[in-house]
């Protein structure tokens, strides 16, 4: 008996207020309207810098090392001294080869006056046509010996050189491998190495389709030429200075189907950092960053943010409001886009109301009370019932 009265109590109570309601109007969106714009045109790669010019430093004669003049770490400039080995025995060697020059002109001397006595016997017919022969190879095996000896000069006036060890390029050395004290020669292991600084590279793989890619876009407009290249580190800062693609390579890597790239940026000293200090430099050979490739001159393209993209099995498309206020799908072709913005390619046109708030509430064909995006939409009219 209690049940049937609690029952007929539910039946008989008022339905809530929010129950009242007939169906809810259409659907709030917020739009955008597509405009062609002034877009960059950008990608993204993995690259790494590298230093255009790096030279292992050796010792090209055997010898004691007996002082390193620079400091680990610093940048040198071009012809600069950085290591001496001991000279005294390469003197020494010098002064050898030269004294068998003198030794062998004194025996070209007295080879040349044989000759000329071996000439006056003969022509008075005192002497053979053979002692004129072998006089005249002697003098012939004499000359040679001098050029032979002063040669020798010459090897031991490079080997003496060799005993100042200079830098052939300017740039960081990084540390010295041999301290002074130890001897060196031309097998042992390298002394230092230089890295060039200012420009230097950065070295990045592009695959065969995004070449096919670059290629089509931008072979019309100069090609590498309308190409400029940033950089950014992995902190998310962006390099300040702007490069320019300066090598392509000729051929695909078969193992990886990658096209070789590499672009020169400057490397100055940073503010406040003297030349000859170590770590002076944003750039470093080796780093790891990211490489933006961009056009250098921004085109005309239709850009919408990439919230308003969908994408199902038939590729990506939007929901545009026609001019009775209905969604309708537009099939899009994206270009090089961004994760806050989309460069539509074909699909959309000039002025057309892109929907990019609500787009999960929208269908096809469906009425939508549109607003423009960031914008409180308006309000609609409820169906109900009076209560």
């Amino acid at each position: 008996m209690r049940a049937g009265l609690f029952l007929l109590a539910l039946l008989l109570a008022p339905l809530p207020a929010a129950a009242q309601f007939g169906p809810a109007g259409p659907p709030a969106v917020g739009v955008v309207e597509a405009r062609r714009q002034a877009v960059t045109e950008l990608t993204e790669f993995i690259g790494r810098v590298e230093a255009i010019q790096r030279v292992d430093i050796r010792a090209r004669v055997t010898g004691y090392l007996e002082e390193r003049l620079f400091q680990e770490g610093s940048e040198v400039e071009e012809g600069a001294l950085l290591f001496r080995i001991e000279r005294a025995p390469f003197e020494a060697q010098l002064e050898q080869a030269r004294a068998a020059v003198a030794s062998a002109e004194a025996q070209l001397y007295n080879a040349r006056v044989a000759l000329a006595r071996a000439r006056e016997l003969r022509a008075t017919g005192a002497g053979t046509q053979v002692a004129l022969d072998n006089a005249l190879a002697q003098e012939r095996v004499a000359a040679a010996q001098v050029l032979s000896a002063q040669a020798q000069v010459r090897v031991a006036e490079i080997n003496l050189a060799y005993t100042e060890i200079t830098a052939p390029i300017s740039g960081a050395i990084g540390r010295s491998t041999f301290t002074p004290g130890n001897v060196v020669s031309p097998s042992s292991e390298v002394l230092a190495t230089i890295t060039s600084q200012d420009p230097m590279r950065v070295a990045f793989n592009v695959s065969s389709r995004q070449a096919q890619e670059l290629r089509e876009r931008f072979e019309a407009r100069g090609g590498a030429e309308a190409l400029q290249v940033r950089i950014r580190f992995a902190g998310g800062r962006v390099y300040e200075h702007v490069g320019r693609v300066d090598f392509i390579d000729t051929a695909l890597n078969r193992e990886t189907d990658t096209l070789l790239m590499r672009a020169s940026l400057p490397n100055p000293m940073r503010a406040g950092h003297g030349t000859a200090l170590a770590g002076g430099r944003t750039l470093l050979d080796g780093q790891f960053v990211t490489v933006l490739l961009e056009g250098a001159q921004p085109v005309q393209a239709i850009a919408i943010p990439r919230a308003a993209v969908a994408q199902d099995q038939q590729g990506f498309f939007v929901f545009v409001v026609d001019a009775e206020g209905r969604a309708q799908r537009r099939n899009i072709r994206l270009g090089r886009s961004t994760a806050e913005t989309a460069v539509v390619e074909s699909g959309l046109e000039d002025g057309e109301r892109v929907i990019v708030e609500g787009v999960q509430r929208v269908r096809p064909g469906q009425p939508v009370n549109a607003a423009p995006a960031g914008a409180p939409p308006r309000p609609t009219g409820m169906q109900g019932r009076p209560g």
